[in-house]
């Protein structure tokens, strides 16, 4: 038996006992943007500490709950913040939230996140449409015995991020006059913040924006065959680029701020999402 497949079983089923909720799409709502759930109309929510064997949000801003509704009449779970690798558990229980929306039927998932920016001309409070990951520095949520009923052994990753929501994505942010940033995420383990010297290595390497979560969950839901979109929001530039020592309460700031047009654009991506289907 695998003992990551018995937890997902046996926190599906505590699940199901508090509410029979069948999403279409799954949002994950990273650091500052947990407001957003507060606004749609809910019809259910389950605190993680509610769930037998789940893991829970310890980070500042990440509430630490799923919240079940509508947004223009599409049926979606919300994650009101996410389980980071850096608060100490084991990548299958990171990547395990992702792995149950799946499982109560969400076919879509929408990842969001504040990023460090690293592509030139980025500012705070820009959007960053991603387009690729690099994960190389964080452990494969894939590891360990494959369990079949979940994906196959050796899933494809060359289009993580699918090709349909991100269509969409852009053509939303061109209708509201977003101004759409494109680019590669890469994800550090955290919780500090990555040096100088660590920024200048990810740029070598393709990195538009830099954070400590979202790609491994991107890459567990590719493996369930789920239909993968990501949002950065640039909350400050990355160490080495900005002259200021970075601190999470300006990424919350940022965040914060950036919160009117990112509720905007992340309600018609999932309105146009429902339409695509």
């Amino acid at each position: 038996m695998n003992p990551f497949y018995d937890k997902l079983l046996r926190c599906y089923e505590c699940l199901r006992e508090k509410t029979s909720f069948e999403p279409v799409t799954a949002v994950v709502l990273g650091s500052g943007l947990g407001g957003y759930a507060d606004e749609m109309e809910q019809v259910a929510s389950v605190e993680y500490r509610e769930i037998q064997g789940f893991p829970v949000s310890t980070v500042p801003g990440h509430r630490g709950r799923f919240v079940f509704g509508y947004v223009e009449d599409v049926p979606v779970v919300v994650m009101q913040g996410r389980v980071h690798y850096y608060e100490g558990y084991d990548i299958h229980d990171v990547v395990l939230p992702i792995r149950l929306m799946k499982l109560m039927g969400a076919e879509n998932l929408l990842l969001t996140n504040a990023a460090g920016g690293i592509q030139e001309g980025m500012q705070p409070g820009d959007f960053m449409m991603i387009e690729d990951h690099i994960t190389q520095f964080v452990p494969s949520p894939l590891t360990g015995p494959n369990v079949e009923s979940l994906g196959e052994r050796f899933p494809d990753m060359s289009q993580v991020y699918d090709q349909g929501i991100r269509k969409v994505i852009a053509e939303t942010a061109k209708r509201l006059e977003i101004d759409l940033k494109r680019g590669v995420y890469i994800q550090f383990t955290g919780p500090n913040f990555e040096t100088p010297a660590e920024i200048r290595m990810a740029r070598t390497l393709g990195a538009d924006a830099v954070g400590m979560s979202t790609a491994v969950e991107a890459m567990a839901a590719r493996h369930m065959g789920m239909r993968v979109g990501g949002i950065s929001v640039i909350s400050n530039l990355a160490c080495g680029i900005s002259p200021m020592p970075l601190s999470h309460e300006e990424v919350q700031m940022a965040a914060d701020e950036a919160a009117p047009y990112f509720k905007r654009l992340l309600t018609q991506v999932i309105s146009g999402l429902s339409r695509e289907l």
